[in-house]
Parts: C-alpha cells; sequence; structure tokens
C-alpha cells in the first residue's frame, strides 16, 4: 500500500501508527459525484484549516495535546473508477487493522465506504453499521455503476445483515428507498433518545460509523455536493455524537466535504470539529 504524507497534517499528530490509536487516512475521490463536484479536495481542505481551530473540545474536556492518534496522508489512488477506489480503501484499511489502529478515513464521496466496511467485517465478523446523512444511498445503480456514491448502503446491506444497520438523519430518496427504510425499521429521526435505543438492537456488536457531512443542514454546511434542507445543527449533532458508544467504534468516515462550494470555509471549519471530535472520543476509550 502506497500512502501519500499529507501536505498539511492535522493539528500536531504523530507521524507514524499507534496501536489502539485512531489513523486518519484521506480518500481524495469524487469520480461518482452526480450533481456538484468538489470533494476530491475535502481531505487537503480539512487538514489546512485544522491550524485555525483550537485543539480542545470544551464539550468533551479533552484536548489533542493529549490524545494519541496519527495522521497517515492520504491512500495513494492508482484508479480513476470507484470500485477501483473502493478496492484501495478496502486494503488501506486493511493494513491499518492488522496494525491495530483505527481507520478514521476522510473524503472524499461516500463511494470507497463500501470497501472500508469490508475489510473491517474481516477482522470484526458481527460488525454493525450506523449512518449518519441524509440521503438513503440505496439505489441498486446509478449512472452505469454499482459503486455510487448512490449506492454506498446498498453494497453495505449486500454484507452486513439488515437487522445490523441503522440509518440515520434521512430525508432524500425515491419512494421505494423510503419504503425500504420502514419496513426494515432502519430509519431513525435524528433524535438522541430515538439513536440510544435503537443501538442496544447491537449489543456489544463492533461499530462502524460512516457520516455524511450533508446532514448537516445547508444554512450550517452547505459546501457539499447534495445538500438537503431540513438536516441538523451543532447542538443536534452533540446529542447524537453523545449516545455513540465509541468504545466499541472500530473504524469511521467522514464524507462529502465539497470545501470549493463555500467560499467562507465554514463547512470545511464545521467538519474539521466534526473530525476533531471523533479523534478525542476514539483516542480515550481507555
Amino acid at each position: 500500500m502506497i500512502i501519500t504524507p499529507p501536505l498539511v497534517p492535522f493539528l500536531e499528530s504523530a507521524p507514524t501508527l499507534i496501536a489502539g490509536a485512531p489513523a486518519l487516512l484521506g480518500i481524495p475521490y469524487d469520480g461518482t459525484a452526480c450533481f456538484r463536484k468538489g470533494a476530491v479536495h475535502g481531505p487537503h481542505a480539512i487538514r489546512e484549516i485544522s491550524a485555525g481551530i483550537e485543539s480542545y473540545s470544551p464539550f468533551l474536556n479533552r484536548d489533542l495535546a493529549e490524545t494519541n492518534f496519527a495522521d497517515l496522508g492520504n491512500v495513494n489512488l492508482h484508479a480513476d473508477d470507484p470500485e477501483g477506489v473502493a478496492r484501495h480503501v478496502h486494503e488501506a484499511c486493511g493494513e491499518l487493522l492488522k496494525q491495530q489502529a483505527i481507520p478514521v478515513l476522510l473524503g472524499g464521496e461516500h463511494s470507497f465506504t463500501p470497501g472500508a466496511v469490508a475489510a473491517i467485517r474481516n477482522f470484526h465478523p458481527e460488525l454493525a453499521v450506523l449512518q449518519l446523512d441524509a440521503h438513503a444511498d440505496l439505489r441498486a445503480e446509478w449512472s452505469n455503476t454499482k459503486w455510487s456514491h448512490a449506492c454506498a448502503m446498498r453494497r453495505i446491506l449486500d454484507m452486513i445483515p439488515s437487522e445490523r444497520v441503522l440509518q440515520c438523519g434521512i430525508r432524500s430518496g425515491t419512494r421505494e428507498e423510503f419504503a425500504e427504510l420502514r419496513a426494515g425499521n432502519r430509519l431513525l429521526a435524528p433524535h438522541a433518545p430515538d439513536l440510544r435505543e435503537a443501538l442496544s438492537r447491537f449489543g456489544d456488536a463492533p461499530l462502524y460509523l460512516t457520516l455524511d457531512l450533508d446532514i448537516f443542514d445547508p444554512s450550517q454546511l452547505p459546501g457539499t455536493g447534495t445538500p438537503e434542507p431540513g438536516g441538523i445543527d451543532w447542538a443536534i449533532f452533540q446529542s447524537l455524537f453523545a449516545v455513540i458508544p465509541w468504545q466499541r467504534v472500530v473504524g469511521c468516515d467522514i464524507v462529502e466535504l465539497a470545501p470549493a462550494l463555500d467560499a467562507s470555509d465554514c463547512s470545511t471549519v464545521l467538519a474539521a470539529k466534526v473530525v476533531r471530535e471523533i479523534i478525542l472520543a476514539l483516542g480515550n476509550r481507555s
């Protein structure tokens, strides 16, 4: 596996892997974006703007300066098709897991997530998946590929039983997608008590979190490829964050930041703060 070192590290991270600690890895790809492109620049933008945010989280009362984590740069993609990118991500996550690191993937678009889930499932067969997102992503195929970002959760359901998948915050999709979500009891409104109760169904199963930033309302985060009105704000995000059992999270991704679509950079700042909170939650589990 070839990894490109970060042009700008995420704050002051360690330069090498640390067993049991989160490891950032960028996936600069947006080849299937079907509305507005730009997510390919997400990983670099998050790293670059991280120099302008505090390392301390008052919400968690933790500081990155006292947290073990590594920023390993980006996966050096040798494919421009989404299935090939997913294979690269599968390989990269497998390498991280062999060294007992916790993959934290920075997108890029959502199409690579099935590759990460497949790799982590090899190490954790009872894996459950939590999706925070505006979109159902349940298309069987979109734009002549089964590996579109619009198909990410369909590909995950090819691997993970429906009863071990939750889809929270979904507010856009086809009639058929919503019928499936409701019939499978996978659809959740972004209410923390409901999420806590639903997550309890998984027992002690290891958990993968896939967080599409378009779960935020466009008034909060306009810099994303497919914005959807009716999303969450930072306070609701914190309430959801607080009920996630971070001690069981074995991998996650943060996807769909398209920084050039928000000239104010507020979207990128919000994305970087999301990443900060996740690193702090994963890096302080003992």
